[in-house]
């Protein structure tokens, strides 16, 4: 959870942060870099238009003045281009002019979701950073990177320079899915004919976990479903959660060679926290290292898994108070 202010009144000038997902949209105040707990507030997508109606009604609900909001960052779960952002799962756009005149803010910014992630690494509690692989010792400008997995997929790297922090934005979730083996490949090829194009999306996410029960076993369930039933030790869900975590490990050991994350690889999102007990179970690290002469190579990227379902808002706010 975001921290919560030692001054229990909010000073007068506020930023408002907002992280919209396939499904929610959360919305919270912030002071600097801290999100107030007691703020924050989720909608469902499918109640609303748009995300102007959402802050409308944010603003209602908990009786804020917009005249107080001098900063908004929205990140959002979709491509951003100029300021302007097209959700990948919800048929919402964003743009920073429509957020300065819904809240006739100084300081207005718009970000990927996983930029606001990235931003938010180094500034969460660490109860909230949870070891998978050892992170070794790393400089402090050791580059970094967020991996993203829930109702879609992505990934950014982190860069700390003297200039200080840079999240360049990603679309790696429409990259094609690797080929993992020959069950791998059939996977690979019954999405293709589903999909037409096999992405790592299809794969790694909520809907992946249904997709890849289907290929398996033939038999369509949610993926709440599989994995309350994993919890309960049965066969064909183990079987689902093995394929899913090896692909998993393949895809980040990928990302791993592509960006050189000596900081440290962190994955977020509902599905990376629900799948955290079972990655060391299911050989996500021999998955990751399986790059043949390159394995030992692997070994020096630390894995952990960020528990705060809030991380993007405080790197929303992070962001703000560099702009």
């Amino acid at each position: 959870m975001p921290e919560t202010p030692k001054d229990p009144h909010m000073p007068s000038a506020l930023s408002l942060v907002a992280d919209i997902g396939g499904t929610n949209t959360r919305v919270a105040l912030a002071s600097g870099k801290v999100v107030d707990a007691g703020s924050v507030r989720r909608y469902a997508n499918r109640d609303a238009p748009d995300l102007a109606h959402v802050l409308h009604r944010y603003l209602a609900d908990t009786g804020t003045d917009h005249g107080q909001i001098t900063g908004v960052c929205v990140a959002a779960a979709g491509p951003v281009h100029d300021g302007v952002a097209d959700l990948t799962n919800l048929p919402w756009r964003v743009e920073r002019a429509m957020l300065a005149q819904v809240l006739s803010a100084e300081k207005v910014a718009v970000l990927n979701d996983l930029q606001a992630q990235g931003h938010a690494i180094g500034h969460l509690s660490p109860e909230m950073i949870s070891p998978v692989l050892s992170q070794p010792e790393a400089s402090g400008q050791a580059a970094k990177l967020v991996v993203g997995v829930g109702t879609g997929f992505n990934a950014a790297p982190i860069y700390d320079t003297t200039l200080g922090r840079f999240v360049p934005p990603s679309e790696c979730g429409h990259i094609s899915l690797p080929l993992c083996g020959p069950e791998g490949a059939a996977l690979s090829a019954h999405l293709r004919d589903a999909h037409g194009f096999a992405a790592v999306e299809e794969a790694l996410s909520g809907r992946g976990i249904e997709a890849i029960h289907v290929f398996l076993h033939n038999q369509r369930m949610s993926a709440a479903d599989i994995m309350s039933a994993l919890e309960d030790g049965n066969s064909q869900a183990e079987a689902t959660a093995r394929l899913f975590v090896r692909i998993l490990g393949t895809v980040v050991g990928d990302l791993a060679l592509v960006h050189l994350p000596f900081g440290g690889i962190f994955l977020v999102g509902g599905v990376s926290r629900a799948f955290a007990p079972y990655l060391e179970r299911f050989g996500f690290a021999e998955a990751m290292h399986a790059k043949g002469r390159f394995g030992p190579f692997l070994k020096q990227f630390g894995v952990a898994v960020v528990s705060d379902d809030y991380a993007a808002l405080t790197g929303c706010a992070s962001h703000l108070t560099h702009l």
